[in-house]
């Protein structure tokens, strides 16, 4: 007798949507990739999809390992996206020994995902500065307690670790000198719309010499 997990196993074949959505055209398309990108965060938003702003981040070691893991937006303009982490964990350390990454926002409810791919540079210190302390309290003291990506020994050394910040740190939390800002600036910015029969829309801005250029791909 089958169990359940061999029937979902099976079942993954036939997993199947049609997509029924407004087709994606050049003419719809905002002149800069940025714009474009507000619509469609707005579009988010008004859907009421949760976490709007969280997009998955690809990354890979200096010898060419991926990994990946969701992290949220906290900015963006036409210098790139910004997210924040802590500079020691994995990813921190992938994207210091390579420095290139990618985005990929996944609106699944509204069919329709955002593929960045870019170079990654380190925010200055008084930008992660902002943030950092824009935050509330109880973050402040995570970023400050946990050492991202390494193994530990228990839950109870990471609740020991948020607590003996908040008693070393009455006032203001200090800004941990391994925790701060990533931005990414677009090489490409793909914006994709589900169809009907998997011939989707693909609408990609192309970073050239001479400014953006925007082209259609395939399905």
């Amino acid at each position: 007798m089958a169990t359940d997990g061999e029937d979902a196993a099976a079942d993954l074949a036939r997993m199947r949507r049609q997509y029924v959505a407004a087709g994606l055209t050049e003419a719809d398309l905002a002149p800069d990739w940025t714009i474009q990108l507000g619509r469609w965060l707005a579009d988010a938003v008004r859907a009421d999809l949760p976490e709007p702003n969280a997009m998955v981040l690809a990354t890979a070691s200096a010898d060419g390992r991926p990994s990946a893991r969701t992290v949220l937006l906290k900015g963006y303009d036409a210098a790139g996206l910004v997210f924040y982490t802590n500079y020691d964990s994995r990813k921190g350390t992938e994207l210091n020994a390579n420095p290139r990454a990618c985005l990929v926002f996944p609106w699944i409810g509204l069919s329709r995902q955002v593929v960045v791919i870019g170079d990654v540079s380190v925010v200055s210190r008084e930008q992660s500065e902002r943030y950092f302390h824009s935050r509330p309290r109880g973050s402040q003291l995570g970023a400050s307690a946990s050492p991202q990506s390494t193994v530990i020994g228990s839950r109870a050394d990471l609740d020991e670790a948020w607590q003996r910040g908040e008693r070393e740190h009455p006032g203001e939390i200090p800004l941990p000198d391994r925790w701060g800002g990533f931005r990414v600036r677009p090489l490409s910015v793909e914006f994709w719309q589900g169809q009907t029969d998997r011939l989707h829309d693909r609408l990609r801005y192309r970073r050239t010499e001479s400014g953006w250029s925007i082209e259609r791909l395939a399905p």
